[in-house]
């Protein structure tokens, strides 16, 4: 398609008021996080390794580091196995209902992250504690797989739908059976997806704080729920800086390399 060259500088210019608004307050927290000044002041006065030091040393941030890393792997590991099976069923057979589970699949990621809490903290007191579970990292781990298992769905379902059928139909008809059709041919063929679906949702699981306000124990803080309850005071306001671009960081990384693995794989696909 053919643009005018005023329409192709309004293009530009829209899309460079876009990434201003979205990532010129992420460098502020860069360079807050880098200012030498408690108090955040700007300009900063110079360059400082200290708040870092000190975020290093902070136990209560490299306690919900790991907490979050527990959690996003426990949902990740689920949305796996679920987002696969269900991929495979609406992907690979027909029959009735097929679409009234894509939607139901997909529904968690739409609907509003304080509705899905809520429903869950509901379903949680009302199932598990009578059984003596209560709220903790189990119960944050099951929360953040309700949205996890659409990433994971939404990337296999594309692979699946992209290739033909008769590769397993032909593995079938020469005697494999369903779970040597998977691991011999399915699985080759879905890896990348697989892989861009996992690290999507574990990237997905490691910044949310909504549901997971709802669903975690007095005892158990993420990394999100870490930099909430301490953003209130002032002298934390350094560290939580800094604990805030490690977060962007663990998160955009997963991000960059699911993209790579969608793109070298599309790419590969028209070859």
């Amino acid at each position: 398609m053919h643009l005018s060259r005023r329409a192709r500088i309004a293009l530009r210019a829209g899309a460079l008021a876009g990434f201003t608004v979205i990532y010129l307050p992420l460098l502020l927290v860069v360079v807050n996080s880098l200012n030498p000044d408690r108090s955040a002041s700007w300009p900063p006065s110079g360059l400082t390794l200290r708040w870092w030091r000190d975020a290093w040393h902070n136990a209560g941030a490299r306690d919900a580091l790991g907490t979050s890393v527990k959690a996003g792997l426990g949902a990740t590991l689920i949305a796996l196995v679920l987002g696969t099976l269900i991929a495979h069923a609406v992907a690979r057979h027909r029959f009735f209902g097929r679409e009234a589970i894509s939607f139901a699949v997909v529904l968690p990621l739409a609907l509003p992250g304080i509705i899905t809490g809520i429903a869950l903290n509901t379903a949680f007191r009302t199932v598990l504690e009578p059984l003596g579970i209560g709220l903790g990292l189990f119960t944050v781990v099951v929360g953040h797989a309700t949205f996890c298992v659409v990433i994971v769905f939404n990337n296999v379902a594309a692979r699946l739908r992209r290739l033909p059928g008769s590769y397993e139909e032909a593995a079938m008809d020469l005697g494999a059976g369903a779970f040597r059709t998977f691991r011999t041919i399915t699985f080759p063929l879905t890896r990348s997806a697989l892989a861009a679906g996992g690290l999507l949702a574990f990237a997905l699981s490691f910044d949310e704080i909504v549901v997971t306000t709802f669903t975690a124990g007095p005892g158990v803080r993420t990394l999100p729920l870490w930099i909430f309850s301490n953003m209130a005071r002032p002298r934390q306001a350094p560290v939580v800086n800094v604990v805030a671009v490690v977060l962007v960081l663990l998160s955009v990384i997963p991000v960059y390399v699911a993209q790579r693995l969608s793109s070298d794989t599309t790419a590969g696909s028209r070859v």
